[in-house]
């Protein structure tokens, strides 16, 4: 993790990480003003704080209470050195707790990070750099043995020169990659979180059978949601990018919207105008992107090059943010190697759907075939031997796809988790079922897998699937663990031969489809200096279902962006209009305000935790509406999760409306009290809200212009670097093509 440290007034310092800033000073006796804890006492705090968090993490885990737990830690210096230190940790248990429960808490504390890495021994690099933000790989720390070539299947380059090459794109466009987190906890299993230093919402995870393969894995991902926009889905990026010669690539085109706002001609063709305007009720405005909000401008559209034939289609951009997040997108070495990358993920998450709704029993793979990947079958036991059983099936409905899946079962809470992966090599489809599994997940974080269920319509409504997708928190049925198979097992092999084997495997992918009766479109992205593509299956990879462009289409943020951000500038007859749109929106009232808009708040402030409900509710006291108001604070009051002091904040105003809406109460008689139970701040920004004095306490002014949204703000500078290298990589072709 990037720490940037900023130097304050006198001794004190500022210290910035992610969306956090933490001060320190001196105590007065070494010429500070002792406005803030020192460096020293933060380190000394990490580690209790750190044992504090295991010792909740189990007791969360176990449904023990913490309430009778108490834990201090006291530092022991040596008199002759005063860097020998002992770091004495105590924790005070009830007296009915288990001895086993008592162990187990103490055996919690040993697994404490900041522990682990001080007993280790940190080593510490200090040096001097022209600019911080250069030497853009200097976190990766991950040395290959020079000279060394690793290849593994599906790869056309060595893992060392294709992570550095990966490298090398990243450092290029002047992104500071680092490594969040490593894990290991079977073996042969690897995964690691990877993310901008400089922009932590652009985030990738990466798995393998070794670190290499996890680091390659994670790189590739990153690049390929560089290369199709996917950080920034959903997300405005401003109004200088909305203005600009383009918003997503060079080669786009807008279209705009016929008369009665129908389809333009030109986008789409015949075949995906069947799947996606069956019928006919489908817009030009639902069309619109929601990156640029430009609605001027038209609707933004995107070539594909459909298989068939090779002619070129444009798919509105919106369509496909909409519609297929992040499925059929892979960078690789080659285009054939992504190619295969992109097929393969899109025929994973169409069979995964297949049998998980139609409550397919898969047959299992016999323990012979097994026994020919003593790698897989070493991880498998790894997990078997903590308590977890596994279970191995074919998913490839009888040998016709490339998909494999590896279930867990966790007998501590009756969760399960069943994983899939696709390859035209079977050994490398189970490879990345098992690795999938484990990715960025510690043996404590298998205790939140779902339960599964004999109810058909849990698992075969729509936002089930979308579950699977988006973090498999989705449920299995319980019809899927018969031992009666739906299918025979089948060893099959779709892999290629010799050096053209990745190009061979493509063809094969694509022509499944093709037998399928599937039309398949592709874009392939090379401006930022490595290959990536996109593929898209119409009415086979989309993840959210068709009807969501009508009804729950993103670009709902344009009715209401511009009004929320400017907010704090609105007369009350627009505030009355942005509450009757959002009224009429039939919006749940606890969508966040975040996803709404697509707008980067910081987590940590009120804009951060805003919701639907939140916001109806401060433009009702806005405009004086006092019974509204105090009906959604009850709501708020008995729904919502929310800051202690943000709580507070309603309590008080919830007391204060009671008395204010009663005429037998007058608020003077009770002034005195409620300040002295919610204290003077609370109260002044209660009573301020009601006569008009503060409006929407809590939200900091800002406009459409972004101020003050550092985070957001960071998000768009991310996406600036690659509208830069887009633009020269362009205008380098077309004065080559001169």
């Amino acid at each position: 993790m990037e720490i940037k440290v900023d130097f304050l007034d006198k001794f004190r310092l500022q210290a910035k990480f992610d969306d956090f800033t933490v001060v320190a000073d001196q105590p007065i006796r070494y010429k500070g003003d002792g406005s803030a804890p020192g460096p020293f006492d933060y380190f000394l705090a990490s580690s209790a704080l750190c044992a504090a968090y295991f010792v909740k993490l189990y007791c969360v885990n176990r449904n023990i209470s913490t309430d009778n737990i108490r834990l201090s830690q006291n530092n022991i210096v040596d008199p002759e050195d005063r860097y020998k230190q002992i770091f004495k940790i105590q924790v005070e248990l009830p007296a009915d707790l288990s001895d086993k429960d008592r162990q187990g808490i103490l055996r919690s504390i040993e697994r404490c990070t900041v522990k682990k890495v001080v007993q280790t021994g940190p080593e510490f690099v200090i040096e001097e750099v022209e600019s911080l933000d250069a030497d853009a790989q200097a976190l990766l720390m991950l040395n290959p043995v020079a000279e060394s070539s690793t290849y593994i299947t599906g790869k056309d380059l060595p893992l060392e020169q294709t992570i550095a090459n990966m490298s090398g794109v990243l450092a290029g466009l002047g992104i500071k990659i680092e490594i969040a987190s490593w894990r290991n906890i079977v073996p042969h299993v690897w995964s690691l979180h990877v993310r901008d230093a400089y922009s932590p919402m652009c985030f990738t995870n990466g798995k393998g059978s070794s670190k290499e393969s996890a680091l390659a894995s994670a790189l590739g991902e990153y690049i390929e949601r560089l290369s199709c926009n996917h950080f920034y889905n959903d997300r405005f990026w401003g109004e200088d990018i909305a203005n600009a010669e383009f918003v997503h690539y060079p080669n786009e085109r807008w279209f705009k919207p016929g008369r009665k706002d129908a389809l333009p001609a030109g986008i789409l063709d015949e075949y995906c105008l069947k799947i996606y305007n069956p019928d006919g009720d489908l817009r030009g405005s639902h069309l619109y992107d929601t990156n640029s909000g430009n609605v001027e401008r038209g609707i933004c559209s995107l070539p594909y090059l459909r298989q068939s034939d090779g002619q070129v289609v444009y798919f509105p951009s919106n369509l496909i943010d909409n519609l297929f997040l992040s499925n059929g997108m892979s960078a690789g070495n080659t285009l054939v190697e992504a190619q295969v990358q992109c097929l393969s993920e899109i025929f994973e998450r169409a069979v995964k759907r297949e049998i998980i709704e139609g409550e397919i029993a898969l047959p299992d793979v016999p323990h012979g075939v097994l026994e020919k990947f003593p790698g897989i079958l070493a991880g498998i036991q790894g997990l078997e031997e903590q308590g977890f059983p596994v279970l191995v099936k074919d998913a490839s409905l009888g040998g016709i796809y490339p998909v494999m899946c590896v279930t867990l079962m966790n007998p501590r809470t009756g969760g399960v988790f069943a994983s899939f992966g696709a390859h035209p090599s079977l050994e490398v489809a189970l490879e990345r079922s098992l690795t999938e599994l484990l990715q960025g997940r510690s043996f404590e974080g298998l205790n939140d897998l779902p339960r599964p269920t004999f109810e058909s319509q849990a698992v075969t409504e729509p936002n089930n699937f979308v579950e699977h997708f988006i973090d498999s928190s989705g449920v299995v049925s319980w019809r899927f663990f018969s031992a009666k198979s739906d299918f025979d097992f089948v060893e099959w092999d779709f892999s290629g031969q010799g050096e053209n084997s990745n190009a061979e495997e493509a063809e094969t992918l694509f022509g499944i489809l093709k037998g399928m009766g599937k039309e398949s479109y592709m874009a392939v992205y090379d401006q930022l200096g490595a290959i990536a593509c996109r593929i898209l299956v119409p009415g086979y990879s989309e993840i959210y279902p068709v009807e969501d462009l009508i009804w729950d289409n993103t670009n709902k943020a344009l009715l209401f962006r511009a009004d929320i951000l400017n907010l704090h500038g609105l007369d009350d007859a627009s505030l009355e209009a942005l509450l009757e749109r959002l009224e009429d929106s039939e919006l749940d009232n606890y969508t966040d305000i975040i996803t709404l808009i697509g707008i980067e708040f910081d987590e940590n402030t009120a804009w951060g935790q805003l919701t639907i409900l939140e916001l109806k509710l401060l433009i009702h006291l806005a405009l004086k509406q006092f019974e509204a108001a105090q009906e959604l604070t009850e709501t708020f009051l008995q729904y919502n999760d929310n800051t202690v002091e943000r709580g507070l904040f309603y309590q008080a105003l919830n007391v204060v409306l009671e008395v204010v809406l009663d005429d037998d109460l007058e608020l003077a008689d009770y002034e005195a009290n409620f300040r002295r139970m919610f204290g003077n701040p609370c109260m002044d920004a209660v009573l301020g809200s009601v006569d008009g004095r503060v409006r929407f306490h809590g939200l900091t002014p800002t406009s459409m212009k972004l101020e003050g949204l550092d985070r957001h703000q960071r998000l768009i500078d991310s996406y600036k670097k690659l509208h830069v290298a887009r633009a020269s990589r362009y205008s380098d072709t077309i004065i080559k093509q001169k």
